[in-house]
């Protein structure tokens, strides 16, 4: 490149980092959902209706400490040491070595963690995506390998609810196997921000919320939920419902998800 202008070399490394992140955003692969129907924990009505999910596009995989450093490394403004309090605490990227140096604690083919909802969404936006919706991710998380919609089995079930009993784990790697729309690691890695964390555990139906004999639940209706022995479903609206914006987690990443249909990327 030449000695040249500092200025100069500044604004071709910032161009080079930029298009770096638009071909890790095309890199990306997205698999398409029909969507539908969908008897969700959450019904429509606050008692048994099913919700409608529309066609939509969901990420493969995660989003992994690698790709987020390319993000903050072309958006810096979310570097841990640059990144404003109001939109994410002290934890966020604290197993990170430095503000752009992942380090022994993150593997660059983890899912990344300590992210806060603000950070992941400014993430998706970048892939020109956003974060899913909760009906978007339990429709998705549904699925077995053979079958829309596992649920009724009960040694599928059995082997989810089995992560949540183990004890802190070292973070493994993205890349299980995929699932029947060939999504992959929606259980056993990680819990996933949506978008609508914060109202997942407000009834939908606003004329219940002054009921003095509804019944609460972490401050919300829990009566609006049907299937109350999907423990592992109700686990993550409970710990979802119980986060600001911007909280971190050590085992809390986040995939995108896209509307519409199209092609795999």
């Amino acid at each position: 490149m030449g000695s040249g202008n500092p200025a100069m070399r500044v604004a071709r490394l910032a161009l080079l980092l930029l298009i770096a992140c638009a071909a890790q955003a095309d890199a990306a692969e997205y698999m398409n959902l029909r969507g539908g129907k969908f008897a969700s924990v959450l019904p429509a009505d606050a008692k048994n209706a099913d919700v409608v999910v529309a066609p939509f596009r969901l990420r493969t995989v995660p989003v992994t400490n690698a790709e987020f450093l390319a993000f903050v490394q072309a958006h810096p403004q979310w570097r841990r040491d640059r990144v404003a309090q109001v939109f994410a605490e002290s934890r966020y990227l604290s197993q990170w070595a430095d503000a752009d140096t992942l380090g022994t604690n993150a593997r660059p083919d983890q899912p990344v963690t300590q992210v806060s909802w603000f950070a992941a969404r400014a993430y998706c936006q970048s892939e020109n995506a956003r974060l899913p919706f909760w009906n978007e991710w339990e429709f998705a998380a549904a699925a077995d390998a053979t079958h829309a919609d596992a649920r009724s089995d009960p040694t599928w079930r059995a082997g989810i609810l089995a992560w949540y009993a183990q004890p802190n784990q070292p973070l493994a790697v993205i890349g299980g196997a995929a699932n029947f729309y060939g999504v992959r690691d929606l259980h056993n890695l990680v819990w996933e921000w949506v978008d609508d964390f914060n109202a997942l555990l407000v009834a939908s139906d606003s004329r219940d919320q002054n009921d003095p004999d509804r019944l609460k639940f972490c401050g919300a209706g829990a009566l609006a939920m049907r299937d109350l022995d999907h423990y592992a479903v109700l686990m993550r609206i409970a710990m979802l419902s119980s986060l600001k914006a911007a909280n971190t987690t050590a085992n809390l990443g986040f995939r995108c998800a896209k509307d519409g249909t199209g092609d795999n990327r």
